[in-house]
């Protein structure tokens, strides 16, 4: 067992040496760019050995008092080829997950696989020649794996004083390396992190290790933002309210959120509200963003409608958009609250507050409604009605993650024709997703139909037809309508945080909805108060974006993974896990270091970063009760 041990040990570091290597010249100019090979590799030997002493301790340590018994080898050996076989799988899947995501496998890795079906269903229809080449490659590793590690046994058994010392000095060692430091806090990626590019900072970990840290975080995910630094409750209660433009002391202790928000319109009757959410549709897709000329319909529609030029999204997946769509809530370096198990029911959302008012609510979408924890945390906060592709009628066309785009828009059509009470409808699309499939006949693709372009022009054509309809009907008179994407298609760059992968296209549009391009930075977060206003309702909510008819915040909020970002201006401060704050001017799409720190701004950032993990942990952003809304409403009156 102790040369068992041994091979394993050299045959996992040979392993994930070559595979860091092979990364690191892959992505060579950016390693350059960030420092060069050594703190890569350095690091990475710091990870791998501590990562490889958790996972042999247990054989060593068994080795000392059995190592010349066959069943205990057998058991090493199999455990061995296991998690040798596990390493391996990782580092295979690593290239594919860098392409789409600019990072190794982390949280997101475990996250898809609660949603097996539209996961295999994508990887099947768009990455079949990837798979071939990782099953061929899986199964030459488990071969190896048998071949590299037999089943042998020592060849006698250690007297008892061996058998003490070499458990003691195993232990020790181990601990050691587990532990991969003699300060106070024991190893993890931040110490092996060298550069600003956070790609090349997860070179230096394996993807097994990231994934596993990742999966150990979760259990800090209430209280994520303290990493970042610390700072008196109070005092992050003061600034928030503060920045969005409320009065710095709270009206509510049991909410210190909670404002009363005055309607800048008033319509004869409240408005419908329907946020079209569009999937990775990035700024850089939008012609009229200054990105590639791919979206004329939405480009047409822009300047009809209430057209923001620097809206920027919350973070790089759906649920953090739908987040900060439907609840208003600040990103965290958590999950979205849509999976944080505290949140599932009684949580504040765009839904639970209309309700007050008769609304009607319903989230429609193509695919399966439970992917992401959709379905329950809507039905949970007080959404009425899941419209998802098991209830459309005959759609057209079926792809990996659900029904078209075109049969997600003839459904809301259909759906805003019957309605006879004021609805607020969230419907998502979902075409505009690897791997891209959308029927035929309806664009003229350029390239590979199966491509990022050609997915943001179908949903582009989808959009233009929508529209064209829809002002045709009925409800166009009464019904305030939000354009806006989730987040940018494949988040990537060298920078902190990559500003312009945040940037994405809002518009506003309506009957009623004078046309205007809007040049202020904008944030997802301050879309509902801006819908609430137009629709003519007026409340009580906990959410702290701005009513944007009223309010000019000239900020937005970046999550990028663990890193935060506050644009204020062309001011970014960026914060990141145990580390120094960092500013820079964002200038031309550009990131320019700025050596000496403005206080104000570093401060507001780690209030900003703090609030949503005190507000989700404190149960702070709750539901609006009646007594909670009419005594504030009292108190707003002149």
């Amino acid at each position: 067992m102790r040369s068992l041990s041994l091979r394993f040990i050299l045959a996992s570091l040979t392993l994930l040496t070559l595979s860091r290597l092979g990364l690191a010249l892959w992505l060579w100019p950016r390693v350059e760019a960030a420092g060069g090979l050594w703190p890569v590799i350095l690091g990475g030997w710091r990870i791998d050995l501590s990562l490889l002493a958790l996972l042999c301790l247990i054989p060593l340590l068994l080795s000392c008092w059995l190592g010349h018994r066959r069943w205990p080898t057998v058991f090493a050996a199999w455990w061995y080829r296991l998690c040798f076989f596990a390493l391996a799988f990782m580092e295979i899947a690593t290239p594919q997950f860098i392409l789409e995501y600019d990072t190794r496998p982390n949280r997101l890795f475990f996250e898809y696989l609660v949603s097996p079906h539209e996961v295999f269903a994508m990887l099947w229809e768009g990455y079949k020649g990837v798979l071939a080449v990782s099953f061929i490659l899986l199964a030459l590793v488990a071969w190896l794996a048998v071949k590299a590690l037999p089943v042998k046994t020592d060849a006698r058994a250690l007297p008892w004083a061996g058998r003490i010392g070499g458990s003691v000095a195993l232990f020790l060692l181990c601990f050691l390396a587990a532990r991969g430091t003699l300060e106070h806090r024991p190893i993890n990626p931040s110490l092996v992190a060298f550069s600003d590019d956070r790609l090349v900072n997860t070179l230096a970990l394996d993807s097994f290790y990231s994934t596993a840290f990742a999966a150990y975080q979760l259990k800090n995910e209430s209280f994520a933002g303290g990493a970042y630094g610390k700072m008196d409750q109070q005092e992050v209660i003061r600034r928030v309210r503060t920045l969005a433009g409320l009065s710095p002391n709270a009206q509510d202790p049991a909410m210190p959120s909670l404002h009363y928000q005055q309607a800048s319109h008033a319509p004869a009757k409240p408005l419908n509200i329907v946020m079209i959410v569009e999937e990775s549709l990035g700024a850089q897709f939008v012609g009229s963003l200054g990105g590639q000329d791919l979206t004329p319909n939405l480009d047409k529609l822009a300047g009809e409608g209430w057209w923001f030029k620097q809206a920027y999204a919350t973070g790089t997946r759906s649920v953090r958009g739908l987040e900060a769509l439907t609840t208003g809530f600040y990103p965290t370096p958590a999950r979205a609250v849509l999976k944080l198990p505290r949140a599932q029911s009684g949580f504040f959302t765009l839904a639970s507050l209309l309700k007050q008012y008769g609304y009607h609510s319903r989230f429609v979408y193509g695919g399966e409604s439970h992917f992401d924890n959709m379905k329950n945390f809507f039905l949970g906060n007080g959404f009425d009605e899941i419209h998802d592709r098991a209830k459309f009628t005959n759609p057209t066309f079926v792809g990996s993650w659900g029904a078209s785009d075109e049969d997600m828009f003839r459904e809301l059509d259909n759906l805003l024709s019957q309605d006879r009470q004021p609805t607020l409808t969230v419907a998502f699309s979902v075409s505009n997703h690897s791997p891209y499939e959308y029927p035929k006949g309806r664009i003229q693709p350029q390239g590979d139909p199966a491509s990022r372009a050609n997915g943001a022009r179908y949903a582009d054509w989808a959009i233009g037809e929508f529209f064209a309809k829809a002002k045709t009907q009925a409800y166009w008179d009464n019904t305030v309508f939000l354009v806006v994407a989730d987040h940018d298609s494949r988040v990537y760059g060298a920078n902190a945080v990559p500003v312009p992968h945040f940037h994405i296209p809002a518009l506003i549009l309506g009957k009623g909805v004078a046309p205007r391009q809007d040049e202020r930075i904008v944030s997802q977060v301050d879309m509902a108060p801006t819908l609430l206003s137009l629709a003519g309702i007026s409340s009580a909510n906990p959410m702290l974006g701005q009513d944007l008819t009223r309010q000019n915040p000239d900020r937005a909020l970046m999550q990028y993974g663990d890193t935060f970002g506050y644009l204020k201006g062309d001011l970014l401060t960026v914060l990141r896990f145990n580390k120094a704050p960092e500013q820079y001017r964002y200038q031309g799409g550009q990131l320019l270091a700025q050596p000496q720190l403005s206080s104000k701004e570093t401060k507001d950032a780690l209030a900003l970063a703090l609030w949503p993990s005190i507000a989700y942990r404190q149960g702070y952003y709750a539901q609006v009760s009646q007594r909670q809304a009419e005594k504030l409403q009292l108190a707003a009156k002149p």
